[in-house]
């Protein structure tokens, strides 16, 4: 009987993770104005008076991406939007990549060269703050390089705002996995954040400004209030920019929706595993800690380590219990604790694994992922403020 008793924290946890998780509404379902688009498609709404949309690019060395989502964002079904990417001092030919794409359905596309870095300022702020100023649309839509748009997404996108009452938009799209580390690593990064955000159901406003979280690869948001929080500049030196941007607006007084959007949006974050290692590591440390945003200074300092126990206690120690006994450097008496607690730690990350389309193969090697986050929590964490990304380096306050 101790073995299974032993194991009951494993058991509230996943019942805990199951009762407390809220996925985001799919997006506004609607009819389509642009007659039929394909089979199975979703339907856009019908409007004569839609309001105008600039879609802002941020990229810097992003030849690789650039012609796949300023390709898919050409091909909206959408009656008045622009496309706008800002090459941020590229070198690897980006910004003549961009040049040459056709406008599609867009009514133009423009290409800004950036300007230098000023001081205070991280690249990707800066990028959207100079975007934004030179902008035209009602709405913006700040999105990513390395991102993917179903042709119907941007009005579906719009008409999800409209529905939610809501003055800005987010969307959690689905990611792209393509490699041994991704499928590893992945699903726990994101698994954190789920932890941390368990419901992206309901709208974030005044209420809820703490809670508040925003995915940078997609965030609508209405002119007016975008100028009114203070645009990018409200940001300047955030790494985690859309999260605190989030609670800015939020706080400020305005409702932020998030929706899903898993069939008509798509991203893959990184391709190796010094990618993911690069990455997470410039948000993980400072992310952790600006998700506490005004809670008490010493929770805030703690909510690193916490992560780094919880990772260690929750996926590590069944599985290295486990191992140990086996091999007779444990007692036997630890096998029957051992084998319950990976078995339920193993069965809920096929679940996960699932969820994210990765390979449930790799489920059984949760404890392995584990320890890699922890070893990217804790380069994160020795690095305090330091942050390195896309080939500079900046220095960044953590509170």
């Amino acid at each position: 009987m101790e073995p299974y008793l032993l194991s009951l924290p494993w058991v509230a946890f996943i019942a805990y993770v199951a009762g407390r998780l809220r996925l985001p509404r799919p997006l506004a379902p609607g009819s389509s104005a642009h007659g039929d688009v394909g089979e199975g498609a979703a339907r856009v709404p019908q409007s004569s008076a839609q309001p105008s949309v600039t879609v802002i690019v941020p990229a810097r060395n992003e030849a690789e991406n650039i012609e796949g989502c300023v390709g898919s964002l050409s091909r909206s079904v959408y009656p008045d939007f622009e496309i706008l990417v800002m090459d941020d001092r590229s070198e690897d030919g980006t910004g003549e990549l961009a040049r040459s794409l056709s406008p599609g359905n867009a009514r133009e596309i423009r290409v800004i060269d950036g300007q230098p870095l000023p001081a205070g300022w991280l690249g990707k702020p800066w990028a959207c703050h100079q975007a934004a100023m030179a902008s035209r649309g009602g709405l913006l839509l700040f999105t990513d390089a390395d991102t993917t748009h179903h042709p119907e997404l941007l009005a579906l996108s719009v008409a999800s705002l409209k529905e939610d009452g809501a003055q800005a938009l987010t969307l959690v799209g689905r990611q792209v996995l393509g490699s041994f580390w991704e499928y590893l690593l992945q699903p726990q990064m994101f698994g954190l954040l789920a932890l941390r955000y368990p419901n992206l159901r309901r709208t974030f406003d005044a209420g809820r400004w703490k809670d508040a979280i925003a995915n940078g690869q997609y965030v609508l948001i209405e002119r007016s209030v975008y100028e009114a929080v203070g645009g990018h500049e409200s940001v300047k030196g955030e790494v985690v920019e859309d999260m605190r941007f989030a609670q800015l607006v939020c706080r400020a007084g305005h409702r932020l929706s998030v929706r899903g959007a898993e069939e008509h949006f798509s991203t893959r974050m990184y391709k190796s595993l010094d990618d993911i290692v690069e990455g997470w590591g410039k948000n993980v440390y400072v992310g952790s800690r600006q998700s506490m945003g005004g809670r008490l200074p010493f929770l805030v300092a703690l909510t690193p380590a916490a992560m780094v126990v919880t990772l260690m206690i929750l996926w590590v120690v069944p599985t290295v219990s486990l191992l140990l006994s086996l091999v007779g450097v444990l007692p036997g008496s630890v096998v029957p604790w051992s084998l319950i607690t990976y078995g339920l730690s193993t069965l809920f990350w096929i679940a996960v694994h699932y969820r994210f389309r990765a390979p449930v193969a790799l489920a059984p090697l949760h404890a392995l992922g584990a320890l890699f986050v922890v070893g990217i929590i804790l380069k994160s964490w020795r690095g305090g403020g330091r942050v390195r990304w896309k080939g500079r380096e900046y220095q960044v306050s953590t509170s």
